[in-house]
């Protein structure tokens, strides 16, 4: 197992992508620890976790709020020993559709502490416990192949996480000398309750799969298996990356002429994807 004996802490693994992670961590036999705001979804990404047999702890946690950071790295430590791998994957989406110039310092305030603060000083604690511990680690970002494409209907959300590609580099730099790998996960769309709400849109989701060459969303899984390979020894000469996992979605400029409108059968199935990932 590729994960055998380190411990895993995820910001937003009780559902969605952040959960996807922590199931393939555990699989690969890392002790994980999931935060996040919901107590229910986190007893239930528990459950799933221990089902698998893994060693498990969920921590309540808001990355807005620096000392929860501080918290769930604090008791990780105490319940495992060490912190091997940090994901900051905790994020939320401006799905206001708020033109740029009604945006609102605390439209603003709201993304950007969640999205790119939180990150900043989450990694940071994970990453000063790494140094302490003096054995190197990993620290895995989630930005979005949003962070290259400009969608002004979500303006503070990519603005966001373009400063996560940015500061994925500068945090590979600074802490490459401690044996400390920090790469960026960039997905399209991919399974998750957002992705749910987008496809309640029927034009907006045929769009996007118009513009994806693999013409489907992504499984939080395959999102897993990224995370997996970016946290293990396989990736050790990769810093201050952003893998887009992606289908595609970043680089086709204009629909796929090959491209057909989703049958009624295949977009039902994608409104019952999963229901809670």
């Amino acid at each position: 197992m590729k994960l055998e004996g380190k411990v895993a802490l995820i910001t937003g693994g009780t559902k969605g992508i952040g959960l996807g992670i922590a199931v393939e961590f555990a699989r690969e036999g890392a002790s994980v620890v999931i935060g996040g705001r919901n107590p229910q979804t986190g007893q239930e990404g528990l459950q799933e976790l221990e089902a698998l047999g893994a060693r498990a702890l969920y921590v309540p946690c808001d990355v807005g709020d620096l000392e929860s950071l501080q918290n769930i790295v604090d008791k990780t430590v105490e319940a495992f020993g060490k912190l091997d791998i940090y994901v900051s994957n905790a994020g939320i989406n401006d799905s206001q559709k708020t033109p740029y110039l009604d945006i609102t310092p605390e439209q603003y305030d709201r993304i950007m502490d969640v999205n790119l603060r939180g990150m900043f000083f989450g990694d940071q604690y994970a990453a000063r416990q790494m140094v302490k511990q003096g054995t190197g680690g990993a620290i895995i970002n989630m930005s979005s192949v949003n962070a290259y494409l400009a969608l002004n209907s979500q303006m503070v959300y990519t603005t966001s996480k373009g400063g996560v590609q940015q500061l994925t580099k500068v945090q590979a730099v600074d802490l490459a000398p401690y044996g400390i790998k920090v790469n960026a996960m960039a997905p399209g769309p991919i399974e998750t309750d957002l992705m749910r709400r987008v496809g309640s849109d029927r034009q907006l989701m045929d769009t996007i799969l118009s513009r994806t060459p693999m013409g489907r969303i992504g499984t939080t899984r395959e999102c897993g298996r990224l995370a997996v390979f970016l946290a293990c020894d396989d990736s050790d000469f990769i810093m201050g990356q952003s893998i887009f996992n992606d289908g595609g979605r970043g680089f086709q400029a204009f629909p796929n002429p090959g491209y057909k409108t989703i049958t009624d059968q295949e977009y039902d199935l994608l409104r019952s994807i999963q229901e809670g990932r």
